[in-house]
């Protein structure tokens, strides 16, 4: 009988082999992007001071009303959109982006090509 490990440990694993080797910096932060059953978050992390520097998900009040499911690829769309114009505001337009061991398709592709059209570069 094959003895698969779980998807969530396999994506946890993937996850921990993505950080090895994305850092983000002052000058160029990290997009960190996480999805639940539920919600989509995605956050611009400093990694040398250890400090979140802005966030958004389908959790906020404003983001969740424009959406009719927040698990949905839509929903990520505004999300990218979202966190696009936080980081603009704060001066950040470029970011490495960190797909937390997620496949790079569906609602994280949608995120990131939102965060994109909306001026990040990545």
């Amino acid at each position: 009988m094959i003895n698969k490990p779980s998807r969530v440990a396999a994506r946890v694993k993937r996850h921990y082999r993505i950080r090895n080797k994305v850092n983000g910096t002052a000058q160029q932060p990290r997009l960190a992007v996480f999805r639940s059953n539920k919600h989509i978050y995605a956050q611009i992390i400093d990694d040398v001071a250890q400090n979140t520097l802005c966030a958004a998900s389908t959790m906020e009040a404003d983001i969740a009303s424009k959406v009719e499911h927040t698990s949905t690829v839509e929903a990520a769309k505004v999300v990218g959109e979202a966190i696009a114009k936080k980081a603009m505001d704060k001066g950040i337009k470029e970011v490495v982006f960190d797909r937390g061991g997620f496949v790079y398709h569906g609602k994280i592709q949608a995120l990131a090509d939102a965060a994109r059209e909306a001026g990040l570069q990545f």
